[in-house]
């Protein structure tokens, strides 16, 4: 009993050590993947050839989609590698991933080298699915809830800022004669990837210097390498054992709804602001969509810092996955209802029911499977690697279906017009909640799980 105590007690303080580092490490993680919305359509516009002419909307949705595809490949793989190497070096991998692709991006001449960037930078890019299992390693069942706030806090921070350096920063030789004749130029997208290069490569020293392993040597899978085929192979195989788990899927599949209706609007939303009024856009610029964002971020750092751990303590975490997917779904639904003469205030109105649903299901939902996950003695890292990769699948079919959706129905007469991708988000959070009401009380899955092994 001593010595559980005194292990116990050491992971205890290494984890709220390792907590701003983490928070460090997920909004550096979010910075990448948000710091191109703003400025994708008018860099995809900047890169086609003269005499060629490509699809917008669905070239924004292949460079997406190219970020979420790798981590859908490699997600599984972090995670079980974490397992059996530990969580830090995982992160730091991941850390110097961000830091040489976000500057490649930024440098990139062609749509084909964007791509392979955005693609290098997924596939090193698995920190968000580490850090949730080194909070599950280093969180007692009473603080889960209140850490996964604070990393969904970071997730929302970066998600934030992402967007707003992405668009403030855009093409800064047009705004600034400090820039000019420089390649920052000619290369207009550089400086906000720079940026997020800089930031990553802070976090990366960050990391080296204070963040300590959670995962204990003894309780790391002892199993041989595999090769890198195999290795997928097998952790391709873990994700379809979660997802045929009768604890675990459904938890996952409401999860994998959720991001894919929020994902769809990561593709059409700025196609429908930088829109002509006079088709039902509001003419936004790079800088108005990344404002956007940002106030998206804000509100839910508010929530997932302020809001989750209260909402949590008096409704539970799974009381909480189908209000905040019919929230989500309800603003996602209005959003090209926005006019333009009353534009701010409408789109910050429902960017704010947006935002607080997302704030409310990220941490409701990573919380609850962690506590479903160590009560049924599953391997954390293969638990949220396998719903990480899940959710970046999601991500990849949500920017391709919005762009797709997008450019098949734009010119069409409604209901079938720009309305539809957007209604289709809804209608992905209506499925997302009424799956989330069949999850059963933790009450119930414990039992269910001591009768099993009985």
């Amino acid at each position: 009993m001593t010595g559980d105590s005194v292990q116990s007690t050491a992971v205890q303080d290494a984890g709220k050590g390792a907590l701003v580092v983490l928070f460090l490490v997920t909004m550096i993680d979010m910075i990448g993947f948000g710091i191109v919305i703003p400025f994708l359509t008018y860099l995809v516009e900047d890169l086609t050839p003269e005499n060629q002419v490509v699809n917008i909307g669905l070239w924004v949705g292949l460079l997406m989609t190219s970020y979420s595809a790798a981590q859908f490949l490699f997600s599984p793989l972090w995670g079980s590698l974490s397992d059996r190497i530990g969580r830090r070096p995982v992160l730091m991998v991941g850390l110097v991933g961000n830091t040489v692709f976000f500057t490649m991006f930024g440098l990139a001449n062609t749509l084909l080298i964007a791509f392979v960037a955005r693609f290098l930078a997924g596939v090193f890019n698995g920190n968000l699915a580490v850090a949730r299992a080194y909070i599950g390693d280093v969180s007692s069942p009473q603080e889960l809830a209140t850490r996964m706030g604070l990393i969904g806090a970071a997730f929302g921070l970066g998600f934030t800022f992402g967007p707003f350096i992405g668009g403030e920063l855009s093409d800064p030789a047009a705004r600034w004669s400090f820039f000019q004749d420089t390649i920052f130029e000619t290369h207009p997208y550089l400086l906000p990837c720079a940026v997020a290069s800089l930031l990553s490569l802070f976090s990366l020293a960050v990391a080296y210097r204070s963040l300590p392993e959670s995962l204990p040597v003894e309780q790391r899978t002892k199993s041989e390498p595999l090769p890198w085929t195999s290795n997928m192979a097998q952790m391709m195989k873990n994700s379809a054992s979660m997802l045929k788990s009768q604890n675990v899927s459904l938890i996952i599949w409401v999860s994998m709804l959720f991001t894919f209706g929020f994902t769809i609007m990561h593709a059409v939303f700025i196609l429908y602001t930088e829109m002509d009024p006079v088709n039902g856009g509001l003419a936004f610029s790079e800088a108005d969509n990344g404002r956007i964002f940002a106030m998206i971020g804000i509100s839910g750092i508010f929530t997932q810092a302020i809001l989750i751990g209260p909402l949590t303590r008096r409704f539970g975490s799974r009381r909480l996955l189908p209000f905040a997917s019919a929230l989500a779904g309800v603003g996602l639904v209005l959003v090209p209802y926005t006019q333009a003469e009353n534009a701010w205030f409408q789109i910050l109105l429902v960017s704010f029911l947006i935002a607080v649903g997302n704030g409310i299901f990220q941490p409701s939902s990573s919380s609850f499977l962690t506590r479903v996950a160590k009560d049924n003695g599953y391997e954390l890292g293969v638990v949220m690697g396998a719903q990480e990769s899940l959710g970046a699948f999601a991500r990849i079919l949500g920017p391709l279906t919005g762009g797709l959706v997008w450019t098949l129905t734009v010119s069409r007469a409604w209901p079938f017009d720009y309305h539809t991708a957007f209604h289709l988000c809804g209608l992905m959070m209506l499925f997302a909640s009424l799956l989330a009401l069949r999850i059963p009380p933790l009450e119930e899955i414990e039992s269910d799980s001591t009768f099993a092994e009985e």
